[in-house]
């Protein structure tokens, strides 16, 4: 680790295979705190090169609990976090959004750390035990069209790195990393991000590994589609900008998006959405969101279509059943 530091020191980019190295040393255990923390503070000071990046991810996948459920080829919506929004848990309402219109989806996410709700809080809300057990997650694919895959579960090396990461304070590489390791692969992914330095990087990555996907980024620094402004989407088939008029929706206050004080809260206002009583614009952001996942899945949809297909799931019933049912099959 000492000569890998150094190189770093000297502003040297580090290999793939040097990076995957430096990660399985950390999450081994085989660095003392002081070099972990000199290592996350480098890429925090200078950036991630896309071969680093994906290096990282290779040694931390190669230390997850594997699943397989290439069979059902889903796709994950997420977001990268950390957008200081507080926003309600958007893109996990999407993803039974998504279920609920008859799509598979796999959601890979974790309690929220800049948030008062991440995924893994406002699902725990509704009673759901978290399961590494892929019988149990294969059954709820197969009966409700979505899987939830805990991440503490499914990534055990995370805890050597931890406490350093407590102590800094600071975002660093690993909540980059989050989204793009979800233990069972799934080749199709909507990603939100918070910025376009951001999203220059999945780009890249995602290409180099050959995924169905889409990044979008709000301008005004939302690491989702907000509807509050212009917003720019990239897929590996085209890049543009968005209005929320493009998308025949009226734009949406910033205040409107708010996510509560409490867990509690949240969850109230994810079940609001599922269930028809949430307010307009909660639940055009939800559609906007469902509906591009959507034309990563099936490309050849306009996104008009994929908009009412979304909108549809939720006035007719289907994404709240979809949810009562997964969260059956998850007690």
């Amino acid at each position: 680790m000492k000569n890998i530091l150094q190189r770093l020191v000297n502003h040297e980019e580090l290999t793939s295979e040097t990076a995957a190295l430096a990660m399985l040393k950390m999450t081994s255990g085989q660095c003392s705190d002081a070099q972990m923390a000199s290592f996350l503070t480098v890429y925090q000071m200078r950036g991630v090169s896309v071969d680093e990046f994906i290096g990282f991810r290779d040694a931390l996948l190669t230390t997850r609990v594997p699943i397989d459920l290439s069979e059902y080829n889903p796709i994950d919506i997420v977001g990268t976090g950390g957008d200081g929004k507080n926003t309600f848990n958007i893109s996990t309402c999407a993803c039974f959004v998504v279920a609920g219109a008859g799509y598979k989806v796999c959601k890979h996410g974790n309690y929220g750390a800049t948030s008062i709700s991440g995924a893994s809080n406002v699902i725990e809300q509704h009673g759901v035990k978290f399961t590494a057990d892929e019988d149990r997650i294969k059954r709820s694919i197969e009966e409700c069209n979505i899987a939830y895959l805990h991440a503490q579960l499914f990534n055990p090396a995370m805890k050597h790195v931890g406490p350093v990461r407590k102590a800094l304070q600071l975002r660093t590489i690993f909540n980059l990393l989050g989204p793009v390791v979800n233990p069972c692969l799934p080749k199709r992914q909507l990603l939100g991000v918070a910025d376009l330095r951001q999203m220059r990087l999945y780009v890249n990555v995602f290409q180099k590994l050959g995924m169905d996907f889409a990044v979008v980024n709000s301008i005004d620094g939302y690491d989702e589609i907000s509807l509050t402004g212009k917003f720019v989407v990239e897929t590996n088939r085209y890049q543009m900008v968005r209005t929320p008029g493009d998308l025949g929706l009226p734009e949406v206050r910033p205040t409107e998006l708010f996510g509560g004080n409490t867990p509690q809260e949240a969850a109230r206002i994810f079940d609001s959405i599922l269930d028809g009583t949430a307010t307009k614009a909660q639940t055009d952001v939800v559609v906007a969101n469902a509906a591009f996942a959507i034309q990563v899945i099936e490309p050849e949809r306009q996104i008009e279509e994929c908009l009412a297909i979304a909108r549809e799931s939720i006035e007719s019933g289907r994404a709240l059943a979809t949810l009562k049912r997964f969260i059956s099959l998850n007690q």
